[in-house]
């Protein structure tokens, strides 16, 4: 039976406080509230489509605005998913996926290199969704690359709404997550010809 391939992270700063944890294989299960809804709404889809069990709870100094509590979600997320991945041994490692929603489709494609770099093709139409600033989502994948040492290529093939294209990216990360840390049982050790992923 393998280990448990859990993440947990507390991060405190004047800016925000976080708990979160993940479980990779869990059922999909959201639960928490990251003080932003908008964010909310996608940290959903992540967790549902991914099949990892998230749950967050955050205060961040909103009032101000979201950068600060976005980034910091974005950096957590990505320490946690670190954590559960630990050497990852006997891991599939790379995940992509194409998805579409309505007339907007993505292609989120991702490699757990060691080695963290955000590549950001999307270009939306709306500053704002609701109350959400559109340009936050560039701020929460480069975190999120950056703290997971995660190789993220992120790709808007089509789309008008921001919504839909923010949905869709979402949903294509969380899919590619889980293809990317899937247990390979061909996969004796780390799937690297270097014998490490760092």
């Amino acid at each position: 039976m393998n280990a448990p391939r859990i993440g947990t992270v507390d991060r405190k700063t004047r800016e925000t406080q976080i708990h979160l944890e993940l479980d990779l294989d869990g059922r999909g299960v959201w639960q928490g509230s990251s003080s932003v809804p908008f964010m909310d709404h996608m940290l959903q889809h992540l967790a549902v489509h991914s099949h990892i069990d998230l749950s967050v709870d955050c205060q961040g100094d909103t009032e101000i605005d979201d950068h600060h509590t976005i980034e910091d979600l974005g950096i957590s997320l990505g320490l946690a998913l670190k954590e559960a991945v630990g050497d990852k041994a006997g891991m599939t490692r790379y995940g992509s996926q194409f998805i579409p929603m309505d007339e907007a489709l993505v292609l989120v494609a991702l490699d757990f290199s060691g080695r963290g770099m955000l590549v950001y093709d999307v270009e939306l139409l709306s500053e704002r969704v609701s109350d959400f600033e559109t340009c936050l989502v560039r701020e929460f994948m480069q975190a999120l690359a950056a703290n997971a040492g995660l190789t993220l290529h992120i790709k808007l093939m089509h789309g008008r709404n921001s919504h839909h294209v923010i949905e869709a990216a979402f949903k294509a990360l969380g899919r590619a997550l889980e293809a990317a840390v899937e247990l390979d049982p061909r996969q004796a050790g780390v799937p690297s010809t270097k014998g490490m992923l760092a």
